[in-house]
């Protein structure tokens, strides 16, 4: 939980009372490398917070090729957050790309205790703000950016990230070939 608490407290301030409410949500599961945090189809329930580990958000289309969307990391929240929002079928799948042990708790026990604690909350709101702050920089970097400047962003916002997962999830991240990385790779050394 100190993680945790690390991250809250850089948006807000909470007294005994609202950090024994908010830790009172969450609970450590361990979770195997190639294991769903959630899948496709399946309706969300559940977010968590990453102790350590690496998971992959990704897309797959009907040919079964995936798109790796975003990479969660240690102190990053995780889940399928429009499902939860919208309570409509998961469009992504969330996979651990190594041994991960995450904090979870129930989305709609978390999203109950606004009323009661409104800074509760405004951390919800702020972090989907940080999210979208994020999404759309990923965004613009994928229209406007060429591969190798896609690829320098990711060696700069996923320190040693390279080292835990497999190239071809870089890769489909940045949306090149996996040849295409190894070249950039090639070229950068």
């Amino acid at each position: 939980m100190k993680d945790l608490k690390a991250v809250i407290k850089q948006f807000i301030h909470l007294n005994t009372e609202e950090w024994q409410a908010l830790t009172a949500l969450f609970h450590v599961e361990q979770w195997e490398k190639k294991s769903y945090f959630a899948q496709e189809g399946s309706y969300a329930r559940q977010f968590a917070f990453v102790q350590s580990g690496v998971l992959r958000a990704f897309y797959r289309n009907q040919k079964g090729e995936e798109y790796n969307k975003t990479f969660f990391t240690t102190q990053h929240f995780v889940g399928a957050f429009s499902s939860l929002i919208s309570k409509n079928q998961n469009l992504i799948n969330i996979q651990c790309l190594t041994p991960s042990q995450l904090l979870v708790s129930d989305y709609t026990a978390f999203t109950n205790l606004y009323d009661q604690y409104p800074k509760i909350e405004r951390i919800a709101r702020l972090l989907a703000e940080q999210f979208f702050i994020r999404k759309e920089k990923r965004e613009i970097e994928l229209v406007m950016l060429d591969a190798k400047a896609r690829y320098a962003i990711f060696q700069q916002e996923h320190l040693n990230l390279e080292q835990l997962i497999p190239q071809y999830h870089i890769a489909s991240y940045l949306g090149v070939s996996a040849t295409q990385l190894s070249r950039i790779r090639a070229e950068k050394k």
